[in-house]
């Protein structure tokens, strides 16, 4: 199904896809609350706006959030307040919901059953048309996440047990989840039939630990047991843990695009080995569909490296570090009067005369969304004296929006979607563009082709929606974009 969007987003939209958010949860440990500061701290990448964490110890609940970075909301004193031997954390960028901290997760209540709270990695497609139900029932929101959603799908069930209500709530939902959810005696994990995000279980010291990527694990030195499998629900407690497969089965539809850019390349997802050796496989596959006569090689930071790096080692050419990267750069208020020439990019980027000046330079990125950003980088390179500007780039174009927990612009704002590769190569003023194969990318991935969602590339959804659905999200359906 091809979709078109017709409706902006709050948010301005960003010249590369945004982080999603990171969940962890861990059950029965003294040091609850640490460990979960650790994770969070850990998965930091996969979510900038905001996070909280909720502990229990079996009667009450503690917890805390804020806005802004891990470290700055979690001081000592804070994480010592979050009593009790089980906790869940949540690291937000909103793809969903604007960024209040009204809607920074775990989203916390209390009812008939006791204590609840959630945290929710993913984007719920029919978010919206449940919510118009649940309020002409009486629901009462506090938040404009769609997370929300599921807290009163599990307060309205029927079901005698907790756990029979979250299952009642999850198999209502439709779209991508990969959440926690603590109650006074049980941490539940689960993940979307469809196996969108990743979500992984370990154990530390005799303790259940989940997360949204194992690089949770290897900071506080858990073991990674496997992943939590497309379709299933977790329930942990003091009696152990009890898997569920509630869902009827759907075929896997894992969000390629992890691997492109979103996880950490030290992390293990959708049952690969790790992160990395993907992204530099990418990269020599890239050099075989689209070489380059070039002197040397330099990737965008930090992304591109593990791709720049095959890309080198597949064109045989030496990999330098052209430009490099403020790694502590935040939003800035405060611009100069003055203008500065391609002031945002260098805000973060800095290229290296010494290595580019005179060469012929291959520049290897993850992915071109808006195109402004690419532009003011070949600018920059050829500023510092470089003869030749080649860009090359680890996946195909980007032509349609995400609807599955990623923060992207809207169709019309995708230079792919508008644009074909001579026409985008002339935009970004580089001497010559390639991009990696969809046939390629997925060729390269572990495990089967078809185990992939790959709509940004191909504008082809996993989930038909429905009229109401696509009317909530802002879309009718189109034929396939036409591209200049």
């Amino acid at each position: 199904m091809h979709l078109t969007q017709i409706q902006s987003r709050k948010r301005p939209s960003p010249d590369r896809f945004q982080e999603e958010c990171a969940v962890f949860g861990i059950f029965g440990h003294k040091e609850a609350a640490n460990l979960t500061y650790l994770g969070l701290y850990a998965l930091q990448h996969r979510g900038q706006e905001g996070s909280g964490i909720v502990s229990s110890d079996g009667e009450r609940f503690y917890q805390h959030k804020g806005l802004g970075l891990v470290a700055d909301i979690f001081s000592k004193k804070f994480v010592r307040q979050l009593i009790g031997t089980n906790a869940i954390g949540h690291n937000r960028y909103s793809t969903a919901g604007s960024g209040d901290l009204h809607n920074v997760q775990p989203l916390v209540v209390n009812f008939a059953f006791g204590n609840l709270g959630l945290a929710h990695n993913g984007n719920l497609i029919n978010a919206g048309v449940l919510r118009g139900e649940l309020e002409a029932y009486g629901a009462i929101f506090q938040s404009d996440s769609d997370s929300e959603v599921v807290i009163h799908l599990i307060a309205h069930s029927k079901g005698e047990t907790m756990v029979s209500r979250v299952i009642d709530a999850l198999t209502l939902i439709r779209g991508a989840f990969s959440l926690v959810i603590l109650t006074d005696d049980h941490l539940i994990a689960a993940r979307d039939p469809y196996g969108f995000r990743p979500l992984s279980l370990g154990k530390y010291k005799g303790s259940w630990v989940v997360a949204s990527e194992t690089c949770a694990f290897d900071l506080i030195g858990a073991e990674f047991e496997r992943e939590v499998e497309p379709g299933e629900m977790l329930a942990i407690n003091k009696e152990g843990l009890t898997s569920y497969y509630p869902f009827p089965p759907q075929p896997r539809a894992q969000c390629v695009f992890e691997y492109v850019y979103f996880a950490r390349p030290d992390s293990k997802i959708f049952g690969s080995n790790g992160v990395y050796p993907v992204r530099k496989a990418f990269g020599r596959q890239l050099a075989k569909e689209c070489p380059a006569q070039a002197d040397l090689v330099i990737p965008v930071p930090d992304s591109g490296v593990p791709a720049a790096l095959g890309y080198a080692e597949g064109m045989g050419l030496a990999f330098e570090i052209g430009l490099t990267r403020n790694h502590y750069v935040g939003r800035t208020f405060i611009e100069p009067q003055q203008a500065i020439r391609h002031f945002g990019v260098k805000l973060k980027l800095n290229p290296v005369p010494e290595v580019l000046e005179g060469k012929r330079v291959v520049v290897v990125d993850d992915s071109i969304v808006r195109g402004t950003t690419s532009r003011k980088i070949v600018k920059m390179i050829r500023q510092a004296g470089a003869k030749e500007v080649h860009m090359r780039i680890s996946s195909p174009p980007v032509i349609a929006p995400c609807f599955y927990g990623i923060d992207t612009p809207t169709q019309k704002e995708l230079i792919g979607s508008k644009l074909n590769v001579e026409a985008i190569r002339k935009y970004i003023t580089a001497d010559s563009l390639g991009y990696l194969s969809l046939d390629g990318m997925l060729a390269t991935a572990p495990g089967f082709s078809h185990h992939y969602c790959n709509a940004c590339f191909t504008d082809q959804y996993p989930i038909t929606m429905t009229k109401a659905e696509q009317l909530q999200l802002g879309l009718f359906e189109s034929d396939q974009v036409t591209r200049k």
